[in-house]
């Protein structure tokens, strides 16, 4: 049979049996000894206890943890959502004072985009209504993008004009305001462009490619199937017919009028001979030639308008993602963070220890 567990009541066998000659009671002459199995005991009962103490303060720092990089979240985005920014925000500042309101225009133009038609209208609608806004100024840095977008936000910025005629509408380019972007600008009542602007590009375009050639040598096969003799017209596995190509053409050359209408009607007598100049073939220029031509008014910025109209107080009306808001500045903060570090690596050790001071 197994000796183990051992009984620790049980003396162990391989003691040798005392010498009970000289005493009238064997067992009170029994010498006090400590079992070896009771302290095998002992000691499983300490190794488990320290397990399960070990396993409680494991989940106790678990909780500690994750509560203490809860509160670091939400102190690094309170922090980063304050951060500073050229233009006041329409929620921290007192919007009945006098301040110009400025509106972005920036990236791709698009439903799904930051600049879309909704958020565009909306803000610009907001920037006239105030009484605080003495004019309002599209801040354009854009390639362009959808026709149906940019000529939602033309047609409010026409209705918006009509409303408050005193109020001015400008738009300030960029980098670049092309095609789309363009299409916005031409409704202002005054464009200005800095002299290596990118401006213009009235036209339309529509992307395709034919890759019949290459499916053939790679023995690629299109199986597609229509209900519709034209539904596959943009298929990029067979070149198109004339009649396609001409339908194509009729649909890109009528949104193209749209372009050229919108132009006309926002621009006026400023255009300087649009068909001698090519105004409506998709060239674009830069901010000084487009000047020459009438696409454009003045050089400048929006700093430039500031000083113009004499008004230092800027506010932002532009719908901001929070999310969006967030992951910019700490991308932006992380960046300064890693530069500052960065450099006092690369300064040589007395000029730190100069500049720190």
């Amino acid at each position: 049979m197994s000796n183990w567990p051992p009984d620790p009541n049980k003396a162990p066998e391989n003691n040798p049996a005392p010498n009970n000659s000289n005493n009238k009671s064997p067992q009170a002459s029994r010498p006090l000894t400590v079992s070896s199995g009771g302290r095998e005991w002992h000691l499983l009962e300490k190794t488990l206890m320290a397990s399960i103490e070990e396993q409680r303060r494991a989940r106790r720092w678990r909780v500690i943890s994750k509560v203490l990089s809860l509160v670091t979240l939400l102190l690094l985005f309170f922090m980063l959502s304050r951060g500073c920014s050229p233009t006041e925000s329409i929620s921290s500042v007192d919007v009945t004072k006098p301040h110009l309101a400025v509106v972005d225009i920036k990236g791709v133009i698009g439903p799904d985009d930051v600049a879309n038609s909704y958020d565009i209208s909306a803000a610009l609608t907001e920037a006239f209504k105030s009484k605080g806004s003495k004019a309002v100024v599209l801040n354009i840095n854009s390639p362009g993008g959808s026709p149906v977008q940019s000529d939602e936000i033309w047609q409010t910025m026409m209705e918006l004009r009509k409303e408050y005629p005193k109020k001015k509408l400008y738009a300030v380019i960029g980098d670049m305001g092309a095609s789309g972007a363009y299409y916005i600008a031409s409704a202002a009542d005054e464009i200005y462009v800095n002299p290596s602007s990118l401006v213009g590009s009235i036209g339309v375009i529509m992307p395709g490619y034919n890759v019949e050639g290459l499916m053939d040598k790679l023995g690629v096969k299109d199986t597609t199937l229509t209900a519709g003799e034209y539904k596959d017209i943009l298929s990029v596995s067979r070149e198109l017919s004339d009649y396609e190509q001409q339908h194509v053409e009729g649909v890109l050359n009528n949104t193209h009028k749209h372009f050229i209408n919108a132009v006309k009607q926002g621009r006026g007598d400023k255009l300087k001979d649009p068909e001698q100049n090519k105004l409506f073939t998709g060239l674009f220029w830069t901010g000084e030639q487009a000047i020459d031509l009438g696409l454009a008014d003045k050089k400048g910025s929006l700093m430039t308008l500031e000083k113009e109209l004499k008004l230092d107080n800027v506010v932002d009306y532009t719908p901001v993602d929070p999310m969006r808001m967030f992951l910019n500045n700490f991308a932006l903060q992380l960046g300064s963070g890693i530069g500052s570090s960065v450099e006092l690596k690369l300064l040589p050790e007395e000029q730190t220890s100069a500049e720190m001071r």
